[in-house]
């Protein structure tokens, strides 16, 4: 009888998870839902959230929304997003995310800041929907430039700095902003 090799395991203790290359999806009329309070830490998680991510509901409530940010992820594109949020306006963006067993998972992101009775901003509430293979084939080399750009840089910071450049760079030479560019890749995909 052939032994059988304990696969490793995709999180290490202290650490997040190691990506395994598998990837993973959900159904067309599902939605991940996510809210977090003012500093991105999560308050809900909805059942597809926790199925996807693998995530149990104790293990994501009260900890950073950066907990699924896949490695692969451009920097720049996060800092679009806080920025963007910050002034008060939604977002729409594509992420690849990392389940807690290592396999990713791409999702078109609709992030909105949530209002308090106040008017104030009191956190922020992301719905994602599954995005078409051809979007991702669209995102996935304008974020491998980002990356590329990203680990010329021996800083955070600088490699922020960076890619957020080069991000309105790769962007100008295709719409008025990232949001136009969103938008076509998505007009592109229900076509």
């Amino acid at each position: 009888m052939p032994e059988i090799q304990a696969r490793p395991a995709a999180r290490e203790v202290g650490r997040g998870p190691r990506p395994t290359g598998e990837a993973r999806t959900f159904a067309p009329d599902e939605l991940i839902v996510s809210k977090t309070d003012l500093r991105g830490v999560i308050t809900y998680a909805n059942d597809v959230f926790l199925r996807v991510s693998r995530y149990e509901l104790d293990e994501v409530i009260g900890r950073p929304h950066n907990l699924i940010r896949h490695p692969e992820m451009p920097r720049a594109v996060f800092a679009l997003l806080w920025q963007t949020l910050s002034e008060g306006r939604e977002l729409f963006a594509y992420i690849n995310n990392l389940a807690s067993d290592g396999a990713h998972y791409w999702v078109l992101a609709h992030v909105t800041p949530s209002y308090g009775p106040d008017g104030g901003i009191v956190g922020y509430h992301s719905n994602r929907r599954r995005p078409s293979p051809g979007a991702i084939r669209t995102v996935v080399p304008l974020y491998e430039q980002l990356l590329a750009e990203e680990r010329r840089h021996p800083t955070a910071k600088a490699a922020v700095t960076a890619s957020s450049r080069l991000l309105d760079e790769l962007v100008a030479a295709q719409a008025e902003s990232y949001e136009e560019f969103v938008w076509s890749v998505i007009n592109r995909e229900e076509r």
